[in-house]
């Protein structure tokens, strides 16, 4: 993405905070083409790599009872061009990622990116978790490692204090344990914001930032319109999530699966990662991808429309105005 490019995007960001247009996406304009399964590829950051404009969530997986319908889940995702997964340490105390790691036995790893975080804010316990997300996820090598839920305005600063995570990534990095380091969120815009700050100030460069990005964010204490201009400006990857904010965005009756998918993936994401606790599901985020098209500042105000008399309490984005999805809340031990 060039200079132009980010800018126009920034521009429509503004305009759609205004309410009166959406954010169009330059990921959705510039995509690579799709390949032979029908999938949409695109360019994470600066880093080059190419990935699934559709990513498998992790936690999902480790939702279904069956262990091996669990692994026919990823496998059928991979199959079809998905090459994105998601993970977290904490996922299902472990099983998510224990359930992932045999799911790419078989020649499968070679065929992902593949993604997990870390809860712990010092140098000992990231650490640990990092060699223990390597050990479940059966891997000698994780593609990108995320720092989880920077929910608190001081987790930016104990990423980077003396002893605290940076110091695990780093030395997890000259191992060849990680390649790249991310982060993630769901709380609130300000906590991103400052992380970025943060990482500026300390002349560090995240690959990745993951967020929740759906047609209710549009609204409210909105990732798309306050993070996402400064993730293009300084090149990092837009991962979005929860594009239907783990079900709770279609409670609203306002819109569908597909559309709440359609929304996400044309807004300037590198990825929208998806739950998927059935192989129906991941049918459904494949049939979003094939019929996507970007979509016309017409159609994303129209959508949006639609939503925002329910988006305006937050209600439909409970990981955001209640202690519901807060994990490291609810497990201070994970943190360290």
């Amino acid at each position: 993405m060039d200079r132009r490019e980010v800018l126009g995007v920034m521009a429509g960001l503004a305009v759609a905070g205004a309410g009166s247009s959406p954010a169009e996406a330059s990921s959705a304009s510039a995509q690579e083409p799709a390949g032979s399964s029908g999938m949409i590829y695109r360019t994470l950051g600066k880093t080059g790599e190419k990935v699934s404009a559709i990513g498998l969530g992790g936690y999902h997986i480790g939702m279904q009872s069956d262990v091996q319908e669990s692994i026919r889940i990823i496998r059928t995702a991979i199959d079809n061009g998905i090459t994105f997964m998601d993970n977290c340490w904490d996922y299902n105390g472990g099983e998510s990622e224990i359930r992932m790691g045999k799911a790419l036995r078989d020649g499968y790893r070679q065929k992902v990116f593949l993604m997990t975080k870390f809860d712990g804010r010092t140098k000992e316990a990231a650490s640990k978790q990092i060699d223990e997300c390597l050990q479940r996820l059966q891997t000698d090598h994780i593609d990108l490692m995320q720092y989880h839920e920077n929910i608190r305005l001081e987790d930016p600063d104990r990423y980077f204090a003396p002893g605290g995570a940076r110091e695990a990534v780093d030395a997890a990095k000259q191992a060849g344990k990680i390649r790249y380091a991310g982060f993630t969120g769901h709380k609130d815009p300000s906590v991103h914001l400052r992380m970025l700050e943060e990482a500026r100030a300390h002349n560090y460069q995240f690959a990745s930032c993951q967020m929740p990005l759906n047609v209710m964010d549009a609204h409210f204490r909105s990732f798309a319109h306050q993070v996402v201009p400064k993730l293009l400006e300084e090149g990092i990857g837009v991962l979005g999530m929860k594009p239907m904010g783990d079900g709770n965005v279609l409670k609203s009756n306002t819109v569908t699966p597909i559309e709440c998918l359609h929304y996400a993936l044309n807004l300037p994401t590198s990825v929208v990662i998806n739950g998927c606790e059935s192989v129906d599901r991941v049918h459904q985020a494949l049939e979003a991808v094939r019929t996507f098209k970007p979509m016309s500042t017409e159609e994303v105000a129209a959508l949006l429309a639609k939503t925002k008399t329910a988006a305006m309490t937050g209600r439909f984005e409970p990981f955001k105005t209640t202690s519901d999805f807060d994990g490291t809340a609810h497990n201070p031990q994970w943190l360290g």
